[in-house]
């Protein structure tokens, strides 16, 4: 179990910053930058819950995914180094991807099928939602950046993952848009 007791560390305060090993990187390092972003993502998921207390089954499913954005960041907190460590590194698993894909098609099946690209917007909720899809799209984005630098792994489940998340919070906006009726589409040259 995690205990904080002190939140200034000061360790910081020459721009680095540890990973869960003990290694200190650079803030801007793109391992950190991952991790930032999943975060991010995160509390935006925490904003659309604001408006989605009283869907009971759709919020149940956004409290079990911030809890594994937790999971995510620390996967991306802890490198594979190869080296052996004191502990087992808690890692996003392949159970984990499957539950998103099974709530994606939960919340699939009540919508109405698409006629066009869905712009941001609708409810409260669906718009918080997309900010929160397109912030985990750059999660994804610098995950996968990462995994191609020499040197550094990221695990396919975790980028996995974060791609199915970016799905979920997709059709989750769109379920909370009436079941997709009110969606707001694209026009394409509508204002030409």
């Amino acid at each position: 179990m995690v205990k904080l007791n002190k939140i200034y560390t000061r360790t910081g305060d020459d721009g680095t910053t540890g990973l869960v090993a003990g290694e200190r990187r650079p803030k801007y390092d793109l391992r950190i930058e991952a991790y930032g972003t999943v975060d991010e993502a995160n509390a935006v998921i925490g904003m659309a819950r604001l408006h989605t207390a009283s869907m009971t089954a759709l919020d149940a499913m956004l409290m079990r995914i911030q809890n594994d954005c937790f999971d995510l960041g620390a996967d991306l907190a802890t490198p594979d180094t190869g080296k052996a460590l004191d502990y087992e590194p808690l890692r996003i698993v392949d159970s984990q991807v499957d539950r998103v894909e099974a709530d994606i098609d939960t919340l699939n099946a009540d919508l109405e099928p698409l006629r066009s690209f869905v712009l941001p917007g609708g409810t409260g909720a669906a718009a918080y939602l997309h900010l929160a899809r397109t912030v985990v799209r750059r999660a994804e984005r610098c995950m996968v950046e990462l995994a191609g630098q020499d040197g550094e792994k990221v695990s396919p489940a975790a980028i996995r993952f974060t791609n199915r998340l970016s799905d979920f919070l997709f059709v989750a906006a769109r379920w909370v848009n009436d079941h997709g009726r009110a969606d707001v589409l694209w026009v394409p040259g509508k204002n030409r």
